[in-house]
């Protein structure tokens, strides 16, 4: 799995993500060849490889040609992207940067989201930002994407809505949750535009993480810092080696809990974050009949899990052991197949082993639609998934459609 990893020492923008992109091997013609796929114009990308503190990187900055650029809601973006000749991939997490992005202004504002002028966010240079950066990622062939915690500056700021304190309050509403710190560094280090894509595109913000770099890249910001810390983003690329990690196992067993209670406290614990749980029968004593409940868990939800079992039983005691568990490297991707669009896990590990698993709400979704049995579906898609998902730089195929066996599906696909 191939890794990127964001130190926001000195903060975080678009503009110093996209250097950063391009400081790791992204080339400006192919991300010029993405951003033409909007059909916008009024703007032209500038980078340059320049020197900061002592370590070499790139400063790009989005010039706008507009003499008045408009003042953009987010139906209008939403409007720009789904036209665009962007892959569907790339239209989605691009969207959910720039929804991400208008809930929090319309909550700092007081105001809904389809009232939110975007002022700086709805901009060209936001714009090309986010789907820039989006499609930077996809064309390095970056499957995760994390981050360090996240260094504010203070001071004041000039923004379309006058004078802020920093980090200006949209800034700080989607932060919410992760993990910050303070150096004292003077001015606006995270923008909103960076702030949203961080928060949005990284599987994880601030927690320990482990990879092999390949490479190293930075993106510097506008302004320079004489004397202090280079103002500049560092991004890490590299491999996941195969994964091995520690997990806690929660067990408890029951005498007393009816199939509805297991059953929604099963869920309960899944949408807390356990990885897994699930339910075993077991003879208790006294020859009588039990449930053995299992929970896996990451270290940092152990106790949560841990209350929640303790809440909604009548258990008076739970056994918490650690183990070792090998997972295989996994990704997951929407695949196009003869029967509409399907999100779809992939596996690879040790000696080629290759393994691709629709997801069922996907499956049970066209069934319906298209009044076919479950299985037929299953099997028609399986029979067309790529034994690993492409890049959005090298689509594949389209898949070849799978006609259904007419006597046992009862009828065509529609």
């Amino acid at each position: 799995m191939r890794i990127a990893y964001l130190d926001c020492f000195s903060g975080v923008a678009g503009d110093m993500f996209l250097g950063a992109l391009l400081d790791v091997g992204l080339s400006l013609e192919q991300l010029q060849s993405e951003l033409e796929k909007l059909g916008l114009s009024g703007f032209r990308i500038e980078a340059a490889r320049t020197r900061r503190g002592g370590v070499a990187g790139f400063r790009v900055e989005v010039v706008v040609e507009e003499q008045e650029p408009p003042h953009r809601r987010l139906d209008d973006i939403k409007a720009i992207v789904a036209g665009s000749g962007l892959d569907p991939v790339i239209k989605d997490r691009s969207m959910a940067v720039f929804t991400r992005l208008a809930e929090a202004e319309a909550q700092v504002h007081g105001t809904t989201v389809g009232e939110v002028h975007f002022h700086e966010v709805g901009a060209l240079d936001a714009i090309v930002d986010i789907v820039g950066t989006v499609s930077g990622l996809a064309l390095l062939g970056i499957d995760e994407l994390h981050a360090s915690r996240i260094t504010l500056g203070r001071g004041l700021s000039e923004s379309a809505h006058g004078v802020m304190p920093v980090p200006v309050p949209a800034t700080l509403e989607l932060l919410k949750g992760v993990a910050v710190e303070s150096t004292g560094l003077e001015g606006e280090l995270v923008t909103p535009t960076g702030a949203a894509l961080v928060t949005t595109l990284a599987t994880s913000i601030g927690s320990e993480y482990s990879f092999v770099p390949e490479a190293t890249g930075y993106g510097f910001g506008r302004r320079e810092r004489p004397g202090g810390p280079p103002n500049a983003l560092r991004l890490l690329v590299g491999q996941q080696p195969e994964v091995s990690e520690r997990v806690v196992v929660l067990e408890t067993n029951l005498d007393d809990a009816t199939g509805q209670i297991i059953g929604f406290l099963i869920e309960k614990l899944m949408s807390a974050g356990a990885l897994d749980a699930y339910a075993t029968s077991i003879q208790m004593k006294k020859s009588r009949p039990g449930v053995l409940l299992a929970t896996i868990a990451d270290e940092a939800r152990a106790d949560e899990l841990e209350r929640i079992l303790f809440a909604e039983t009548n258990t008076l005691g739970v056994r918490r052991h650690r183990v070792n568990r090998t997972r295989l490297e996994r990704v997951s991707s929407r695949i196009l197949t003869s029967l509409g669009e399907v999100r779809t896990k992939f596996a690879r590990g040790p000696g080629g082993i290759r393994r691709a698993a629709p997801e069922y709400e996907d499956v049970a979704r066209i069934a319906r639609e298209r009044e076919l049995p479950y299985r037929h579906v299953l099997e028609t898609i399986q029979r067309e998934l790529p034994v690993w998902p492409p890049s959005p730089a090298e689509p594949a195929e389209p898949a070849k459609p799978a006609k259904l066996n007419e006597a046992d599906a009862g009828r065509e696909p529609q």
